[in-house]
């Protein structure tokens, strides 16, 4: 028997969004104020788990063909190269750059190759979350 769950979808269609929104906006704020790819990482994740749960895998599946398998090596790759950097230019295992720019509509801005490993990291931990909560949700 299928339900019509209308109301549930709608809704977390919308919620979806507002939790992907502040994922983003928390990975961006995580080099001044608590947060970074981890934290946003897990609220990205949840917000693909809320879609699950008011679909189903395979619906989701469909919508975002992600193989988070990839992703998760995407990710690995991007922060290990970013910690693996400054070793050819003399520099010690994990030192991050930074210098300020001026950004078309955002003025000045300080940009860090830190926020590259925070990419890494949150790229890893949405293929990572992914991959298991689908490894569960396919068990029968």
């Amino acid at each position: 028997m299928k339900t019509n769950d209308v109301i549930i979808q709608f809704t977390a269609k919308i919620v979806f969004f507002i939790i992907f929104f502040f994922s983003i906006h928390i990975f961006l704020a995580g080099h001044y104020t608590p947060g970074g790819g981890f934290v946003g990482g897990l609220l990205t994740s949840s917000a693909i788990v809320l879609l699950v749960l008011a679909f189903d895998l395979n619906t989701v599946r469909n919508v975002l063909p992600i193989n988070y398998t990839y992703l998760t090596a995407t990710g690995l790759l991007l922060a290990f190269a970013t910690a693996t950097f400054p070793m050819f230019l003399g520099k010690p295992f994990f030192t991050h750059f930074f210098d300020y720019f001026e950004l078309p509509l955002l003025g000045k801005q300080s940009l860090h190759t830190a926020m590259l490993f925070d990419s890494g990291v949150y790229l890893v931990v949405v293929g990572v979350t992914m991959t298991i909560i689908q490894t569960i949700g396919e068990d029968e």
